[in-house]
């Protein structure tokens, strides 16, 4: 699943409370596996027959479950949420039935004990379908003629299949599935095997057969039906399909693209050739809760993560259509064909997944240097690993609340950067082949990390568990100190480790071995592991040479170097590779965060930018951000008309090189670069450039075709920002009469950045109005926070018990959890963090719990990083107009 977060604090972006590491894996064992199922009853094989009622909102099922008895036993206990259990017959014998609501469970009582071997199961029941993004739900949207159409959904991960049906709802209880479907005859039914037969049954209604699945996880199952219709292709000798509302399918032809390129990729990369009879990929229309789904063979995603339309869609669309598709399809494999045992291990799944989306898509695109710009995914991942409350890659999962709260920055991003710094240790041939090995051996099964270190060793021949553990298993950064001396006409580098934090007054011990690569300009790189309580020295010939360790940006850890190896660097700043100097100023920002380096170190680097001619767009995406995240300290402050002259100087130029038009021929990047420079500057107010957006949307709602679809992001957000209750108004039409969800989403962000407090309070009413998806309110009201300069205001209107609840009714389960701490998260307010932490909902699960208590401790962080930075920069700015 490609998760798309909320919004995190532009300062630091905030982490879960959760339990300790799970030290000292062992390899996967079904009987010891984590869950909260019985092992004494286990599927093989599902028969699931349901008839659905699209008008009433209903569903009722028949289920037919060849299972296993492991040892006598006179009671089955399996998982169902929102259903009704009519009858329960094991081999034809009754069972009574208890139902547990709150723990989501069924408990089936026979007359007698049954013996251990294979039985049959029969269950009956009933059950809603609901509007809520999360089982089995309906999602009603408007096509582009504006008739409103209703479409059947299901998304299953982490445990919602057992609203579709009773069942194993956890990873290691694999089975085969054989679905049929009872459904509007004008339906179109795509599930993850295809059709075998279609029986018209009268009363505009049709009996839909899908083939068998291969064993599989529950959460993988997949059932999507409406008025959809197909772009179609083939990758190698596998039928792609690409689903979309009919009207909008042609908008699937840039993914068909991609997906087709793709799976012949992987197919040679994994050494195991996709094993289903098709694949196809499904666009949701709006209500749709995460970014993308891997179910097997039926990927589903949210509409603009999949559809890409060249009159409207912006550049970063295209990229985003790319890489989502790519880790989607990774998942085919890791994933789907080898699962990880329980969700203490999701990183499995998604680090892998991650690294692997930018792996294909440099792959097939090398002139849009994605290595280079994962940098941003980098740092996002260790803003959140250098907190307090930060957890580790591999943790201890209790319930399926927790297990939500797992789908962030650490599982994803910095599990990607674990295996990125591993395949560059081991070598890329090398990996690969750790990892074909790892699909052979486990295809169909399920893993833990244990499992997956194992391969890699048996092929590298290098103890792999001992690097790769000290970062799966416990949390937080390395940080590696570098100091040198002059010996004898040659430079001695001594490399110690330690760890990075920031606003950890007691960080916990922690020990790594790291893969650390050193070297710069002209001269051959070094590699050493860095082990605890051990320092390295390496000695490269000549002094005063620029030195940088983690050459590459392949390793994740931090650097500091002391006074001498640091101004070696910047002297010879513009020498090293875009990617190092991105590296080089996320470090210097990161130590200021730290209260490790003044944030006059950072600002000297970025101040020369322009002088030294920077083009990268890695340096200036990384530039822009950390920019923008000063602004918002700034907030309040009487220097930040100064600073915000300091940064229109720095950045204006860069604008100057590119210009507002898109020059024919122009590189992908530049496309890319130049709105982000328009929107902050926009941010920073540049006059000329607020001028120049509020003309160019004005020509554009008469003439559409006068602005280019890469600039209405950054005009329509300026626009926005600067809006008039008029303008706001305009705004506020577009997102209603938008059936496109590109489109729709980007107007509200716009009006979401105007900083009115009476147009504050429209934005969050629209937000939960109806004109935004039930799948993005949260986001959008995580925008309205982070784009006010009043977060406090906009908690004040989301908190209030009315407004909270009418909220809430929109919500799945993952945006309940978060719902207030993605708004809280945005202030630097003690009293928001306090009002947050003692709020009922904040109680009501695990999950909840854990969101409120990284909320709180961020509040608490970036207050101290505002204070800090204010004082830096009063001191700074005066040198520097």
């Amino acid at each position: 699943m490609r998760h798309i977060p909320t919004i995190a604090t532009l300062l630091l972006a905030g982490v879960a409370l959760l339990p300790g590491p799970a030290h000292g894996e062992a390899p996967f064992d079904f009987a010891h596996a984590p869950g909260q199922l019985p092992k004494t009853v286990v599927p093989s094989a599902y028969r699931i027959d349901i008839a659905t009622d699209m008008k009433r909102l209903t569903l009722g099922g028949h289920e037919s479950i060849d299972v296993t008895v492991t040892a006598p036993t006179a009671s089955i206990t399996l998982n169902q949420a929102g259903l009704k259990l009519l009858s329960a017959k094991l081999d034809g014998l009754a069972a009574a039935i208890t139902q547990d609501d709150a723990a989501q469970t069924a408990t089936l009582t026979l007359p007698h004990a049954v013996a251990a071997g294979p039985h049959t199961l029969v269950i009956e029941y009933s059950g809603p379908i609901p509007a809520t993004p999360n089982g089995i739900y309906y999602d009603d949207y408007r096509t582009p003629s504006g008739q409103t159409h209703r479409m059947l959904v299901t998304q299953f991960e982490v445990a919602d299949a057992r609203r579709m049906f009773p069942g194993w709802d956890e990873p290691a209880f694999k089975a085969t599935f054989q679905l049929t479907a009872t459904l509007p005859d004008s339906y179109v039914p795509v599930s993850n095997m295809p059709v075998t037969s279609s029986t018209p049954l009268g009363g505009h209604a049709k009996r839909v057969v899908f083939g068998t699945t291969p064993r599989m996880s529950t959460y993988l199952l997949a059932l999507v039906a409406g008025d959809i219709s197909a772009v179609s292709g083939t990758g190698g000798a596998t039928p792609i399909n690409v689903y979309a509302p009919t009207g909008v399918q042609q908008n699937g032809a840039y993914a068909l693209q991609a997906a087709s390129a793709i799976l012949p990729y992987y197919n040679d990369y994994f050494g195991v050739s996709y094993p289903l009879p098709k694949l196809d990929l499904l666009a949701i229309p709006g209500n749709y809760e995460a970014g993308a789904m891997e179910n097997w063979g039926a990927i589903t995603f949210i509409d603009d993560d999949l559809l890409f339309d060249p009159r409207t869609s912006a550049p970063s669309t295209r990229e985003l259509v790319y890489l989502v598709v790519a880790h989607e399809m990774a998942h085919q494999w890791s994933g789907d064909l080898v699962t990880m045992g329980w969700w203490d291990n999701i990183w499995l799944n998604e680090g892998f997944a991650t690294w692997m989306e930018t792996k294909a898509t440099d792959h097939f695109n090398p002139t849009w240097q994605i290595w280079p710009r994962q940098h941003a995914d980098r740092e996002q991942a260790m803003a959140q690993d250098a907190h307090p409350t930060t957890h580790p890659i591999q943790l201890v999962i209790h319930d399926v609340s927790e297990a939500n709260t797992a789908f962030d920055r650490i599982s994803y991003q910095k599990g990607e950067q674990v295996i990125r710094m591993t395949e560059d240790w081991l070598g890329a041939d090398t990996f690969r082949n750790g990892m074909r090995a790892y699909m052979k051996a486990h295809a169909y099964g399920n893993t833990t990390s244990a499992d997956l270190w194992a391969a890699l060793s048996q092929v590298s021949h290098q103890d792999v568990a001992t690097v790769a553990r000290s970062f799966t298993e416990q949390p937080g950064i390395p940080l590696v100190d570098v100091a040198r001396r002059c010996d004898a006409g040659k430079t001695v580098l001594t490399l110690t480790e330690g760890r990075f934090t920031i606003h950890d007054p007691h960080p916990l011990p922690a020990r790594w071995n790291i893969p650390v690569t050193v070297g710069g300009p002209n001269m051959t790189a070094q590699r050493v592991i860095l082990r605890p309580d051990t320092p390295a020295t390496l000695t490269f010939s000549g002094c005063n040479q620029a030195l940088k360790a983690n050459l590459g940006e392949n390793g994740y850890y931090r650097t500091a170097y002391d006074a001498a190896s640091l101004a070696a660097l910047g002297t010879a700043f513009s020498h090293l590779d875009a990617t190092d100097r991105a590296n080089l100023l996320g470090d210097q920002f990161a130590l200021f965060q730290a209260g490790q380096a003044p944030l006059a170190a950072y600002l000297d680097l970025v101040a020369g930018l322009s002088d030294q001619k920077e083009t990268s767009i890695a340096v200036w995406q990384d530039t822009i951000s950390h920019l923008r995240q000063l602004d918002t300290m700034e907030r309040g402050s009487p220097q930040r008309p100064a600073f915000r002259a300091f940064a229109r100087a720095l950045l204006a130029p860069q604008l100057a090189r590119l210009s507002w038009t898109p020059r024919d021929g122009e590189s992908f990047l530049d496309t890319l670069l130049r709105p982000e420079l328009i929107a902050a500057l926009g941010q920073f107010d540049d006059q000329a450039v607020v001028a120049e957006a509020q003309a160019r949307f004005a020509a554009w709602r008469k003439t559409p075709s006068t602005l280019a679809p890469s600039l209405l992001d950054p005009v329509s957000w300026i626009v926005g920002r600067h809006a008039d209750p008029a303008t706001y108004a305009t705004l506020a039409g577009l997102v209603r009469s938008s059936t496109d969800t590109e489109q729709k989403l980007r107007f509200f962000r716009a009006l979401a950045a105007s900083q009115d407090p009476a147009l504050v309070a429209q934005s969050v009413r629209l937000a939960y109005s109806g004109a935004i998806p039930n799948g993005r309110i949260v986001h959008m009201l995580a925008a309205i926070a982070a784009g006010s300069d009043n977060p406090d205001h906009v908690w004040s209107l989301v908190q209030a018990p009315q407004t909270q609840k009418q909220i809430r009714a929109h919500l799945a389960p993952w945006s309940q959890s978060s719902l207030l701490a993605v708004v809280a998260g945005q202030s630097v307010n003690p009293a928001i963090a306090q009002a947050l932490l003692d709020d009922p909902s904040t109680k009501a699960t695990t999950g909840a719990t854990i969101e409120a208590k990284k909320a709180a401790d961020l509040i608490a962080a970036n207050a101290d990083i505002a204070t800090r930075a204010r004082t830096a920069l009063t001191t700074w700015l005066p040198g520097h107009q």
